[in-house]
């Protein structure tokens, strides 16, 4: 992924000392790298709007319907809270290690302060927000180069307006047409008859 200013600027801390609130800062060979600013910034965001799929009342969760690119375009229906929250915990799960995703289970996911944190996985306080900061600029950077369905920005994560490149449409298309050619059954004539079973396709798929 290809970062610009005009998109890391508005995540940016203005009291950063590296980017100085410009939200990209010198890389290797005089390439310009997104700071570290930003990607705490897109984690926290995310997990404010964790947060706020938990807490909503059963209830008050909607179903949406949802159309799919691909030389199909079929539409689905779909659970938007159920499935962010489950894309939530599951890419950070395949993105720590064993070790960070204990402390992101805990501090993160069961809502322990810093003192049982650190009683619990017998870490100094000063290790313990290290961590902290190194699980957030991780899964920031995950969470926003994610493809084909990144978790940020969010409001394209729920209104489907997701951001696609060439090779993930290429990549839907084929997935499509593998799908389809899996609906359709030949006779005795060897002729492809108008497939018989509905076919189901997933809402969301983790790069």
């Amino acid at each position: 992924m290809e970062w610009t200013r005009s998109e890391t600027l508005a995540l940016a801390q203005q009291s950063c000392t590296f980017c100085f609130g410009l939200g990209m800062r010198p890389g290797r060979a005089g390439a310009s790298t997104p700071c570290n600013c930003v990607f705490r910034a897109i984690f926290r965001a995310c997990y404010e709007k964790f947060r706020l799929c938990v807490a909503k009342e059963k209830h008050l969760s909607r179903v949406s319907l949802e159309a799919n690119l691909g030389q199909t375009r079929r539409s689905t229906w779909g659970l938007k809270d159920e499935e962010y929250t489950a894309d939530f915990c599951l890419v950070s799960q395949r993105s720590l290690s064993l070790r960070e995703h204990r402390v992101f289970r805990y501090h993160y996911l069961l809502g322990a302060d810093w003192k049982l944190c650190c009683y619990k996985l017998k870490l100094e306080r000063g290790e313990f927000f290290h961590e902290i900061y190194r699980i957030e600029q991780k899964l920031g950077r995950t969470f926003r180069e994610l493809q084909p369905h990144a978790l940020f920005p969010v409001d394209e994560y729920f209104n489907g307006t997701g951001r696609y490149d060439k090779q993930s449409m290429d990549m839907l298309d084929s997935y499509d047409l593998d799908a389809l050619s899996d609906g359709y059954q030949q006779d005795d004539d060897g002729e492809i008859p108008p497939f018989r079973k509905v076919l189901r396709f997933p809402i969301k798929r983790a790069a």
